[in-house]
């Protein structure tokens, strides 16, 4: 096996592992990080539960080998919440313990149903909002297409990005 040492920033926190450089992201973030946000739908791309935020965009961590993320950064569903309290940088995130504001919405808007899907959801919502902080519905439909939810027909979790963008910019 190509054992490397992974050095990367892994909601906000400094991180080094040994690890098989050809482990898929989404494996080193649930076994080796203990990020169980993170999860495995198709493991092909296809539904986008595993949807991280790698370097700013919201990306499929199932793709995504090891080795490619040497000295990124990687937000997932638990970094909205902040580490020890500090915020993020640039103001995006929320010091630990309290909702990031998309997350609110969430369930604000009923958009949670069994959950499994949402931290991807949220996490390519918080990138579209990072990127157009008032999209249209349309272009939540487009950042959303890549995320699969078995529970609603999606109207909740479109109302709930919509809440977000508004609160974002009250």
């Amino acid at each position: 096996m190509n054992k490397i040492e992974l050095k990367l920033k892994v909601n906000n926190r400094d991180h080094s592992i040994i690890v098989d450089g050809n482990r898929r992201l989404l494996d080193v973030l649930r076994e080796d990080l203990n990020l169980m946000g993170v999860k495995e739908g198709c493991g092909v791309g296809e539904c986008g539960a595993c949807t991280v935020i790698l370097n700013g965009k919201a990306v499929n961590s199932c793709l995504i080998l090891a080795g490619q993320v040497q000295g990124c950064e990687i937000i997932t569903i638990e970094g909205l919440e902040g580490e020890n309290g500090e915020p993020y940088p640039k103001g995006t995130l929320h010091p630990k313990g309290t909702l990031h504001p998309l997350q609110q919405a969430f369930i604000d808007a009923g958009a949670v149903q069994c959950g499994f899907c949402t931290p991807g959801i949220i996490l390519s919502a918080f990138a579209l909002l990072a990127e157009n902080p008032n999209p249209c519905e349309d272009e939540i439909k487009e950042a959303l297409s890549g995320n699969l939810c078995r529970c609603t027909g999606y109207k909740q979790i479109i109302e709930a990005v919509k809440l977000a963008s508004k609160e974002q910019s009250d």
